[in-house]
Order: structure tokens, then sequence, then C-alpha cells
């Protein structure tokens, strides 16, 4: 009888950890580096669109005035409020630390500083990296943009893209651009395809 009790425990630990491996039911993984997706549920309708940001930040405005234009140019009103909303997440992520990860340190003067500016006391210069001994990922510098557009009445999920590049920090801005006019390029249906990524 323990033995039995043993097995069906064991079979239940198994299909649990099956199932938590799964993604949740209507929710994508996304697509692969240096690929968008498209779901259009529906085309973009004509109205007014407000484009909201998850994250406030330089790049996340540079790449939502790229969004505006583009749904100008397809026959929207844009702006910051009111009509349908446009939730926009940019994500730019440096796993191997930068370019200069090997002469990186904690302390010491930010690279636009000027001379003479504001002295302050010296800090240990301690160099910036793993310290577990494990290799860093060797995937780059990754700039992900998601826009997923909301009806004004009840919130329902219109319409949603994602798309990813490798890029350096300086040449993010212009991979989102490219980003952004791909999945405008295609935006009345649904989609899987190349980002568009410079090289």
């Amino acid at each position: 009888m323990h033995i039995a009790i043993a097995f069906v425990a064991l079979w239940l630990i198994a299909a649990a950890s099956q199932a938590s491996a799964q993604p949740y039911p209507g929710v994508g993984t996304g697509p692969k580096l240096g690929e968008l997706e498209i779901k259009a549920y529906q085309k973009i309708p004509k109205d007014k669109v407000a484009v909201q940001l998850t994250a406030d930040n330089h790049l996340s405005r540079e790449l939502r005035r790229q969004v505006m234009i583009r749904l100008s140019q397809r026959g929207n009103e844009v702006g910051f409020s009111g009509g349908n909303v446009m939730r926009m997440d940019v994500t730019y992520f440096d796993l191997l630390g930068g370019n200069d990860r090997d002469t990186g340190t904690i302390g010491g003067w930010p690279d636009y500083a000027p001379p003479g500016s504001n002295p302050r006391p010296a800090l240990p210069a301690n160099p910036v990296g793993r310290r577990d001994g494990l290799t860093p990922s060797t995937v780059g510098p990754t700039l992900r943009i998601t826009l997923t557009l909301y009806s004004r009445d009840g919130g329902k999920v219109l319409w949603t893209a994602s798309g990813s590049c490798t890029t350096q920090a300086d040449k993010s801005q212009l991979a989102g651009e490219a980003i952004i006019n791909h999945m405008f390029d295609r935006a009345d249906k649904n989609a899987v395809g190349d980002a568009g990524c410079p090289l």
C-alpha cells in the first residue's frame, strides 16, 4: 500500500512540474531574438490613439515619437490621452556589461564629468563583473519593443506587436525605429517574421 501511495505521489509531482513549465493559456512566449510577431485581433481602428509608456526614459520617448508618426500616417489622430490606449514597453538590457566590460569600475568619474567638477572622495575601484566564475551570456545587448492596443471601451486587446534586436547602446534608437517600421508595415494582419534589425 505504501508503495502505491509513493507512486501516486511521484506521478502527481511529475504532472505538476510539467504543468508549471507550460505557458499560461492565452499568453505567448514572444518572438525569437531578431524577429517580430504581430497579433491583429482586428485592424487598428482609425480612432484617436493615446500612446503611453510603461517606462519613461529618453530611448522610450524617442521611439514613442516614431510610433506616433506611423499611427498618424495610417490616419489616426494621436496624443498622450483620450481614445484607445496603446501601451508601449521598451526594454534595453546589456548582460555583457557594455563595450568597456573589462575596464569598468564602481566609483571613479563618469565619462561625461568635466575636469575639476565637484570633487568627491575616491571610492575603491572594484571590477564590475560576475564573481561566481560563470561566463556571461554571449547574446549581446538586446532591445525589445512591445506595443499593445486596448479599446477605450472595456480595455479589450485589439492589436499587439512585439519585436527584438541585438544592438549596441549607441545604435539602439536606430534599431528601435527599424522594429517599429516593420511592425507598422505589416500591421493589418497576423505575422511572424524578421524584425528588420540593422547590421
